[in-house]
């Protein structure tokens, strides 16, 4: 009797471990992180973390991370099956290529877009309000961000007789389109320049500098892994150039409008708490920026020997000081 005892306790705390392991299996949050960004300079990664840690995901102790980056779309899309047969819970992307690349893996993993352009017309969403489906997150007005980039520059330099749109040769075209049509609805002419990777930069930067020429960044992943570069290139060719956040703008460039980015990464992880509490992506209604920043940095505007219009540098919320 003492025996069969025995064996039954030992039986019973099997079953006591294997349970407790299933919980703790069941509480561990899984997330894939998919990274279209080469580097730090996007900060994507640290601030969506830092956000999640905030409301309670500790790294290797309740949250544990899968995190792959790659800037070209078929290694995206490799690292995105990966997480699927790794199991995780839900996958956080940004840009049109990230989504694209976790779409192509899965339909019922939730996909969180961190930040990404018209999310309806890229087919991502079928509609903001309600995405219908395993993606929501947060979308940019890139295309009517990049129509009112061109009248600020112009505006904050009115003697620009023409514009380069610098963008990366796999984006969304109506950014450019609008790019396009801003400038020549003020009479002045316009180039397109695109890059593929980021050895192209160097070239293309020197292509675009002539005189009476001013630079419009379209938003991209592979601008905003290298914004340092981007930035640092325009100086050297003598190329004044507003850009699509102020992360550019306090790493040197002389003028940028738009979101938030980093407040978007943020968003994200609330998005990302939210699913793995239970919500459907499917009725989580997309976000989008409602505020909107002009950033100036007066001493790149010395040193590229240009002069601003003194009503833009009033009407800027940021000014870069350094």
């Amino acid at each position: 009797m003492a025996r069969f005892l025995q064996a039954a306790l030992v039986h019973l705390g099997s079953v006591l471990l294997l349970c407790q392991a299933t919980v703790a299996s069941a509480q561990l949050a899984r997330i894939g992180v998919l990274s279209p960004f080469a580097g730090p300079d996007s900060g994507f990664f640290e601030t969506l973390r830092a956000r999640l840690q905030e409301l309670g995901y500790l790294e290797g102790r309740n949250a544990a991370y899968i995190y792959r980056t790659a800037e070209d779309y078929d290694r995206l899309a490799q690292h995105a099956a990966e997480m699927v047969r790794l199991n995780v819970q839900v996958i956080v992307t940004a840009g049109a290529q990230g989504v694209r690349a976790a779409k192509s893996a899965t339909n019922t993993i939730p996909i969180v877009m961190a930040n990404v352009g018209d999310a309806v017309a890229q087919g991502f969403v079928t509609n903001l309000a309600r995405p219908g489906s395993n993606v929501t997150g947060l979308t940019s007005l890139n295309t009517e961000l990049s129509a009112k980039r061109v009248d600020l520059l112009l505006e904050a330099l009115p003697g620009v007789t023409r514009v380069v749109a610098l963008r990366e040769a796999v984006g969304d075209s109506s950014p450019v389109r609008a790019t396009e049509a801003a400038a020549r609805a003020k009479g002045v002419r316009v180039d397109i320049m695109q890059v593929r990777e980021a050895d192209e930069l160097a070239s293309a930067m020197a292509a675009a500098a002539k005189p009476g020429t001013a630079l419009a960044v379209i938003p991209g992943p592979l601008f905003a892994s290298h914004l340092r570069r981007v930035v640092e290139l325009a100086e050297i060719h003598h190329l004044p150039a507003i850009y699509p956040d102020s992360r550019y703008t306090q790493a040197g460039g002389l003028m940028s409008y738009g979101p938030n980015i980093t407040e978007l990464y943020r968003q994200a992880g609330d998005y990302v708490d939210r699913i793995l509490k239970g919500a459907q992506p499917g009725t989580l209604a997309v976000g989008q920026p409602i505020n909107f920043e002009l950033a100036i940095n007066p001493r790149t505007a010395k040193q590229l020997g240009v002069t601003l219009n003194p009503e833009i540098s009033l009407r800027a919320d940021i000014v870069v000081r350094q």
